[in-house]
């Protein structure tokens, strides 16, 4: 048998009185934010290919940022999800007598920190590195996306900022490194067939 954590005491009350105001909440705006929660994250796929086309009006330097972002949230989703088989916490709908706007995750399928907020703050953060205006959207995008998370019954607050903060930080610090190496790694990437993702063709 595995044993979970049963993390209600933290802030299950919290998480309780949002799922409370979702069942009293007019059916169009839950069916909205539930849409977001599941679908949403496809927007940071749009903002990312969206700022990669852009940069590569700018430069090939720009390019090799912006085609990191996409990679780098990958690795950020990577590191939540050992945290979650390290933490293994149950789901708030499992250890709370609750009725819930999306179905409970079987046993398993553990809650803290959140992948939805990581990958979504991650997506943000990479994209302020790659145009203000794109990280921005981004990171109303992703405020949204994990209070959604929240909203549908899936996550605790704490697991959503948990995940908030391990997707920022693990870009922060792999785009910052990045950023050292960017000039030199597009000058060798535009030397190779590769050379059409970095720069219009003049």
């Amino acid at each position: 048998m595995i044993l979970a954590l049963d993390a209600s005491s933290v802030d299950g009350s919290a998480y309780t009185d949002v799922v409370n105001l979702a069942r009293h909440t007019p059916a169009w705006l839950n069916d909205a934010v539930s849409a977001w929660s599941t679908y949403g994250l496809a927007l940071f796929v749009v903002l990312m290919a969206i700022g990669w086309w852009r940069a590569r009006r700018v430069g090939a330097t720009a390019s090799v940022t912006a085609l990191a972002v996409p990679f780098i949230v990958v690795v950020a989703y990577g590191v939540d999800a050992a945290l979650k088989l390290l933490v293994r916490e149950d789901r708030p709908c499992q250890s709370l007598w609750v009725t819930t706007l999306e179905a409970c995750p079987a046993p398993g399928d553990w809650s803290f920190p959140s992948n939805h907020a990581a990958i979504a703050a991650a997506a943000a953060v990479g994209l302020l590195f790659v145009s203000r205006r794109l990280g921005t959207v981004a990171a109303v995008a992703a405020g949204a996306m994990a209070v959604s998370r929240v909203w549908v019954g899936a996550h605790y607050p704490h697991d959503v900022l948990a995940g908030v903060l391990v997707g920022a930080l693990t870009v922060l610090l792999v785009m910052s490194a990045l950023r050292r190496h960017a000039e030199a790694l597009a000058l060798r990437l535009t030397a190779t067939r590769l050379r059409p993702l970095l720069v219009v063709a003049s």
